[in-house]
């Protein structure tokens, strides 16, 4: 099958949506099919004003049009919300064509945290985008329930997955050279230093030992002022933050508005285990807490007894529950949820989408 996956999230942004998708499209080349990524580097871009290091496509309708029109895909797929995700959606209502959707960021909350949008306005504008979609693919059930009572329709849960290979077990908690010596219990954060993670909810905790951030965002150089005891990493690359995860006792998750959550997987097949807070990602990530030998952390409204419970969590437990998710059966969810471009290729389309993962 011929797929074309439009983002405005790709490389060399460094986020949750950009791994999801980045590990789709490897899975479902493997899987036989031709995908086709439509991204900001295809255009002309400008910085999105407030965070650095993401570039969006500037009117990307004509150039977009001519891809598709060239590509003729038999699933058309809009990833994200931003630029290219309109104009494919513009194109795809003027052609009438069908295609698929996915909710991988709450941005009405970002909207709200950043520039003070109410979260009312923010839900509309989404809720007007992903209206004609012929399904709106969202990661967890929490987020599914959520939307729903927002009025939004079409919905179908689509999981994610983590490498276990990339971010390999470790029987115990492992030093590393980037860190030197430590001071245990060695407590990590890792993703966007930015407005909506909640990051000061982490980096407040009168919590001993160590504590590392690993990330880059709109934040990042007020909260280094703010916090000099912290250990803040920047950016690294995968081998590097999979030795990272290894050699910390415990993962803060301190988010309250995630749809996911990739970094909680990567952590827990290294075998540390996660504190959050019990909402959405968190819930679904770290799933049943009483099934016994699966435990991938501690969920607590109070962050600081997460932490200290999440301690006394084997870490091969932390593994076991990464185990349950994997990209094989995301990339096959995903295609069970993708739709016809045109009617006359549904014959064809039905018989490409049995068994292909």
């Amino acid at each position: 099958m011929k797929i074309a996956l439009v983002t405005d999230a790709w490389e060399p942004q460094v986020n949750g949506v950009v791994t999801t998708l980045r590990e789709l499209v490897q899975q479902l080349e493997q899987g036989g099919h031709e995908v086709h990524v439509i991204q900001p580097s295809q255009f002309r871009t400008r910085p999105c004003p407030g965070y650095a290091g993401i570039d969006l496509a500037v009117r990307p309708a004509r150039i977009l049009a001519r891809f598709l029109d060239a590509l003729q895909p038999d699933a058309i797929h809009l990833a994200t919300e931003g630029p290219l995700g309109w104009a494919a959606r513009s194109y795809c209502l003027r052609r009438k064509l069908a295609f698929t959707t996915a909710f991988h960021t709450r941005f009405p909350e970002i909207l709200n945290a950043a520039l003070k949008i109410p979260l009312a306005w923010g839900y509309t504008l989404f809720r007007h985008f992903h209206r004609p979609s012929a399904g709106v693919m969202v990661p967890t059930q929490g987020v599914l329930k959520m939307l729903e009572r927002r009025g939004f329709r079409n919905l179908r849960q689509w999981t994610h997955g983590v490498d276990t290979h990339a971010f390999p077990f470790h029987g115990e908690a492992l030093g590393t050279p980037l860190l030197g010596a430590l001071a245990h219990p060695v407590s990590l954060y890792v993703g966007r230093v930015s407005y909506e993670k909640n990051i000061e909810s982490f980096l407040q905790l009168k919590m001993p030992g160590t504590k590392i951030v690993c990330g880059v965002g709109p934040l990042e150089q007020r909260l280094k002022e703010r916090y000099p005891e912290v250990r803040w990493m920047g950016l690294l690359d995968r081998a590097s933050l999979a030795a990272l995860y290894a050699a910390a006792d415990v993962f803060v998750f301190p988010s309250r508005s995630e749809t996911f959550g990739l970094v909680m997987l990567e952590a827990m097949s290294c075998g540390t285990p996660v504190a959050a807070y019990p909402v959405d990602g968190p819930l679904e990530v770290l799933g049943a807490l009483e099934v016994p030998g699966a435990r991938g952390g501690v969920l607590d409204t109070d962050l600081h007894s997460a932490c200290q419970a999440a301690l006394a969590v084997p870490r091969h437990e932390a593994r076991r529950r990464a185990l349950d998710f994997t990209w094989s059966k995301a990339a096959t969810l995903f295609v069970q949820h993708l739709v016809p471009a045109r009617p006359q290729g549904c014959g064809a389309f039905v018989s490409v989408t049995r068994g292909v993962i």
